[in-house]
């Protein structure tokens, strides 16, 4: 997602009051915010669901009609998503 650059503080602030939605709903094994480092103002959330059902469900609720209606006037670019098939995991595995 690309911010109006003024506006990612905003984005920051409001994200860290909602990530617990988000990261506790059903279906959803987790989420993560990164933040380009040379482009602060260009974030992507990454999470990772059960099955595109849950996925389906949450995008349909009315907590993500609250989070995008907050956060959608402050892109300066259209956003985007893709959902994908993990074909190598190279990240180590907490034991």
């Amino acid at each position: 997602m690309t911010f109006e650059e003024n506006k990612i503080n905003d984005f920051l602030t409001f994200f860290d009051s909602i990530k617990h939605i988000v990261n506790n709903f059903p279906g959803c094994n987790g989420m993560q915010l990164l933040q380009d480092k040379q482009h602060p103002f260009i974030v992507f959330t990454y999470s990772n669901w059960q099955d595109e059902s849950n996925l389906e469900t949450y995008r349909n609720s009315d907590d993500f009609k609250r989070i995008w209606s907050t956060i959608k006037p402050w892109f300066a670019q259209k956003a985007e998503a893709w959902s994908v098939d993990v074909h190598f995991n190279g990240f180590k595995k907490k034991s």
